[in-house]
């Protein structure tokens, strides 16, 4: 029953991208340093949520995908505007922190998302 409330959803799906795009921020801060490198990151959680998949379903994104886990797959594309340094390298650990913050405030504000729903979820079923 629960699982099929559209907010305990939306707010799963901004916690996953969350962590998704938190993992291709901690890649580029660990390269940092790697020749030719550049600065990757994912679409935001906006044009998820204004995509034709408004159902946060997961989606299969290749073969092997969705055989055994539920995980959506978000696709990693280039830094538009990162200025690379002679070395070729387009990370700037300064930008990167401040995506990390942003990212951070993303997954927070999807967990108090999902406390309040369960709050007034609980409110609502003690008040029969």
């Amino acid at each position: 029953m629960f699982e099929n409330l559209q907010i305990f959803r939306m707010s799963h799906a901004m916690a996953t991208h969350a962590g998704a795009r938190q993992t291709v921020i901690a890649r580029n801060m660990a390269n940092a340093d790697t020749p030719g490198y550049a600065a990757q990151d994912i679409a935001p959680f906006r044009t998820e949520l204004e995509s034709k998949n408004t159902d946060f379903t997961p989606r299969a994104t290749r073969a092997a995908h969705l055989n055994g886990s539920l995980r959506v797959e978000h696709p990693v594309t280039g830094r538009p505007g990162a200025n690379a340094d002679p070395n070729g390298n387009s990370v700037s650990l300064e930008t990167e922190m401040i995506h990390a913050v942003e990212t951070k405030q993303q997954h927070d504000r999807a967990l108090a998302i999902y406390r309040h729903s369960l709050t007034v979820l609980r409110s609502a079923i003690s008040r029969r």
